[in-house]
């Protein structure tokens, strides 16, 4: 063997000592990420209530964290959403107080029918069925969370199916003045985002026949939860807004 070929296969072995240790180091720290945020953020939220912790990431930057720092970056989201539905809400409210005659001659506006009474009791009431129903994944029991979820399911699509039937009833449109546009401008970017939901709970009933997919993580349905929560935690003030406050 000549000179050179000695030192080539020299190079060569310590090429692969060097990339050995550099893989072992990466699997003994792999979960270290150094955090140099001046503010000591997991001090900071060791201090908050268990239920709001969850949306939150733990670990002080551990880069492992995926479910906390998911759910951390959905609640921004979620906090953006709330942004333009409170834009919506402030702008219904100066219109409300600075327009005279808010219903037009000959129209009686929103009315709390039964079908609005009825359709805000089984949205609001698909809450407490489908948190039980994350719960129970998080205890891989599988068969129940598929029961729970998918009667949320029902109830966040008969939710949109009624206010289909509300809008088909109602005596006026989206062209007749301000009450027109305003209410099917709420409601219907609401419905947007129960559709938006119901969409996503089919999508992760599907997957949860996906043999061991949510045997690691679980953040699709805790992010769907969440969103879920949202969504009926903001149709209580546009129901206050809308069939509530009297003209």
């Amino acid at each position: 063997m000549s000179e050179n070929q000695m030192k080539f296969e020299f190079i060569n072995y310590e090429l692969r000592i060097t990339n050995y240790e550099l893989r072992i180091g990466i699997m003994q720290h792999r979960s270290i990420h150094l955090d140099e945020s001046p503010i000591r953020f997991e001090r900071w939220r060791r201090r908050l209530p268990n239920w709001l912790q969850r949306f939150l990431p733990s670990g002080g930057g551990s880069h492992e964290d995926h479910h906390g720092k998911g759910m951390f970056g959905f609640t921004v989201f979620l906090l953006s959403e709330s942004i333009i539905f409170l834009s919506f809400i402030f702008t219904y409210v100066a219109l409300r107080l600075n327009t005279t005659n808010w219903l037009p001659p000959g129209i009686s506006g929103p009315e709390l029918s039964k079908l609005v009474i009825i359709n805000t009791v089984v949205l609001l009431s698909s809450s407490f069925v489908i948190q039980p129903a994350e719960n129970a994944l998080k205890r891989n029991q599988l068969s129940k969370f598929r029961g729970l979820w998918l009667i949320t399911i029902a109830m966040g699509t008969y939710f949109l199916i009624g206010l289909l039937i509300e809008w088909k009833n109602l005596d006026f449109k989206i062209t007749t003045g301000l009450v027109g546009s305003t209410f099917y401008l709420l409601t219907g970017f609401h419905g947007l985002h129960v559709l938006a939901g119901v969409v996503l709970q089919i999508i992760m009933l599907i997957r949860s026949f996906i043999p061991g997919n949510y045997n690691n993580t679980h953040f699709g349905t805790s992010a769907t939860t969440l969103f879920w929560h949202f969504v009926d935690v903001v149709w209580v003030f546009l129901f206050s807004l809308i069939y509530l406050w009297r003209a």
